[in-house]
């Protein structure tokens, strides 16, 4: 079933060693020895090498030799990824460029005196943006799954982290409470919109031409607590520059509810095709996610960070 683990990978003496090598000879040594760990993630991660070969063979559908071209470059990606957020954690900011779209609009969302949902996705380096939210970090709640290596978050959080985290833990809805709580406040809520460990609450729709399952849990409450809702992406560029792209979700699914039909005269109703059901105001917003997602993938393909198998549906989903 492509169930994601509720982990992330890496071990505690390779980030240890990736942090003394950029605090000591530099980021551009650690990009350099990165080219040998990717050599050796290819043969001994052989999951998700496997997932990653899907991706690109079924989804993205690239012959073999560009399929195998995509993958080194998403493990080369994803590891210069890793090292610049170390790398700016650790006050390295000035060394990287930063684009901004559609920023402005998303300023205004921040600043309407409302609690405010953000849902992203394991693409680019979303939590890299947080430097630059400043004073508004203060108010940014990160929603995290809570089985990731401890030691690890401790060594990527010793610098001042401009957030707070809500742990999310399957047995129990403490992070419910916590989330309703920090909208009430007019906070801000961070989800990744593209994981799941909950198999019993799940919503469907085809995304990079093919249905998968998405998490419930964001777009339900999005829909529900109306409030404004934005998909925020922070994306690797070339010369160390990254571009942040933000989508408002639009304003009427917060708002919208399912219609029921109108009766129609008999001498009509033959005359008529059956209607569509509406869509739910939850499956509606997760359709706009996934189109701005979309997006986002088609323009930089090799920034897909799901190492499982995204496109195989579990047997229990939502239905839409």
């Amino acid at each position: 079933m492509a169930r994601w683990k509720g982990q992330t990978r890496g071990g505690t003496a390779g980030y240890l060693f990736f942090i003394y090598m950029i605090r000591y000879l530099g980021i551009g040594a650690a990009y350099g020895f990165l080219s040998l760990v990717v050599l050796y993630f290819i043969p001994f991660a052989p999951k998700a090498t496997a997932a990653t070969w899907r991706y690109a063979r079924q989804t993205l559908g690239r012959n073999r030799w560009k399929s195998a071209c995509l993958l080194l470059r998403n493990y080369y990606r994803l590891g210069q990824i890793l090292i610049d957020k170390v790398a700016i954690g650790n006050g390295m900011v000035s060394k990287y460029h930063f684009e901004f779209e559609q920023y402005p609009r998303f300023l205004e969302v921040l600043n309407s005196g409302q609690g405010v949902i953000m849902i992203g996705a394991h693409v680019g380096n979303w939590e890299i943006g947080a430097p630059f939210f400043d004073d508004y970090g203060k108010k940014i709640n990160i929603v995290m799954y809570d089985a990731e290596h401890q030691r690890i978050k401790e060594l990527l959080e010793k610098s001042d982290r401009p957030y707070k985290v809500i742990p999310v833990n399957e047995d129990n809805l403490t992070h419910v409470f916590r989330i309703t709580e920090a909208l009430r406040q007019k906070e801000y809520v961070c989800f990744q919109g593209d994981r799941y460990l909950n198999q019993e609450k799940l919503l469907t729709c085809t995304f990079m031409g093919r249905v998968a399952a998405f998490p419930a849990g964001p777009f339900l409450l999005a829909s529900r607590l109306k409030v404004p809702v934005v998909f925020y992406f922070a994306m690797r560029e070339k010369g160390r520059t990254y571009r942040f792209h933000f989508a408002v979700a639009d304003e009427a699914v917060r708002s919208r509810s399912p219609k029921p039909e109108q009766p129609q005269p008999k001498n009509e109703q033959a005359q008529t095709q059956p209607r569509q059901t509406q869509l739910k105001p939850e499956q509606v917003l997760l359709e706009q996610y996934v189109a701005a997602l979309e997006g986002i993938v088609n323009r930089y393909p090799e920034q897909w960070f799901n190492y499982y198998p995204f496109w195989q549906l579990p047997q229990t989903t939502v239905s839409n």
